[in-house]
């Protein structure tokens, strides 16, 4: 127990250690977003998919007192949607038939695979790209597509060939990653009321 424990916190500081930078310039990406009146949509598929939605939770319903709500939004959430498009078109496609109706220039869309080969995650990617929309990944091991795919303007990858430890590593990026965004964009307007009581962490 206490070697996985280790390993895990072993992990998390090679990736912060070595990606720091990158880790500040998405949170740079996204308030740029932010600030000019963008919006966030997150996907992924299975842990993954549970992780997109608490990316969009945390910006859209913050816990912190004072940091503003952001908005965001997860595209697996509707069920008739990937359904529908599963059924009609393909799997692949749930997430790039959404692009259109939702995604404008300028907004950002977050795409999360421990692998990088999520095929659905990836063909979202390129579909927001085709929009103008800023894009961002997080992936693990080598990256995968997402790494190599021209449509994807930062990748964030845990280098480990463990789900686990890429997952766990992916919470502490995301949290990171809304704490830094609410900093960049705290001279820019005031602060505003405290997050809603009762908001479960």
């Amino acid at each position: 127990m206490v070697a996985k424990w280790r390993d895990s916190v072993a992990v998390k500081t090679r990736f912060f250690e070595a990606h720091g930078n990158d880790v500040l310039r998405a949170a740079q990406l996204l308030a740029e977003g932010f600030r000019h009146g963008g919006r966030l949509y997150t996907m992924g598929n299975g842990g993954s998919s549970c992780d997109a939605a608490h990316v969009a939770v945390e910006f859209q319903h913050p816990v912190t007192a004072g940091r503003p709500a952001l908005p965001a939004h997860n595209l697996a959430q509707d069920m008739a949607m990937l359904t529908a498009v599963g059924n009609d078109v393909g799997f692949d496609e749930v997430f790039a038939r959404q692009m259109p109706g939702l995604v404008k220039a300028g907004d950002m869309v977050l795409g999360v695979s421990t692998s990088g080969n999520s095929r659905n995650v990836l063909r979202g990617l390129e579909a927001a790209h085709d929009l103008q929309a800023s894009t961002l990944a997080l992936a693990g091991g080598d990256g995968g597509a997402m790494a190599r795919s021209a449509s994807v303007d930062l990748t964030l990858l845990v280098d480990s060939d463990s789900i686990h430890r890429i997952q766990e590593t992916h919470v502490a990026i995301y949290h990171v990653l809304w704490d830094l965004v609410h900093s960049l964009l705290a001279d820019d307007r005031p602060a505003r009321a405290s997050a809603p009581k009762g908001r479960t962490p």
